[in-house]
């Protein structure tokens, strides 16, 4: 699959609004382009996410790619777009099965190593994504701030291979 997609939460005072994640790999000259209104940590991010993909020993495609962050009109801030960046280029080359990616919800910063940091303002994130009926995955310094939505399914996750592992069950 060439083009894979991933959904997150943006944090926008007390509401989490929708974020698509689009993640295309075409043949050309290998860069990395992010669109979508994204800010200098959001940008930043594709030398997190190609370090944190490396250090776990996952490839990182030599093609074009292109991530969109939709929509193109909401900011986009912090390094919370890192973990379903990560995961979409994993599902766009192939490494991953992108048709579970479906049914969750990610949000979380990623080390250089690939450990997950944890983000500001997940509880409106919870809340979102259970009205969603999306399973979320946080990092675990999240955990407690998650659990205080009863009766929704979160899971939390120390490490980007975590998170794979989850999603190849």
């Amino acid at each position: 699959m060439t083009l894979a997609i991933v959904f997150s939460r943006a944090s926008v005072g007390m509401t989490a609004p929708l974020v698509v994640v689009e993640v295309h790999l075409a043949r050309g000259v290998p860069k990395l382009n992010i669109v979508g209104l994204p800010e200098a940590a959001v940008k930043e991010s594709k030398d997190r996410v190609r370090s944190a993909l490396l250090n776990s020993y996952f490839e990182f495609p030599r093609q074009r790619m292109t991530i969109n962050l939709a929509p193109a009109d909401l900011p986009k801030e912090g390094g919370r777009f890192d973990l379903p960046i990560a995961l979409g280029i994993l599902a766009a080359s192939g490494q991953l099965p992108a048709e579970k990616l479906k049914g969750y919800e990610f949000v979380g910063e990623l080390a250089l190593s690939g450990d997950l940091r944890t983000v500001r303002g997940v509880l409106p994130i919870v809340l979102s994504a259970q009205q969603a009926q999306r399973t979320l995955i946080v990092p675990h310094g999240n955990t407690e701030e998650a659990a205080l939505v009863h009766q929704t399914e979160v899971l939390s996750a120390k490490h980007l291979l975590d998170v794979c592992r989850y999603l190849k069950k």
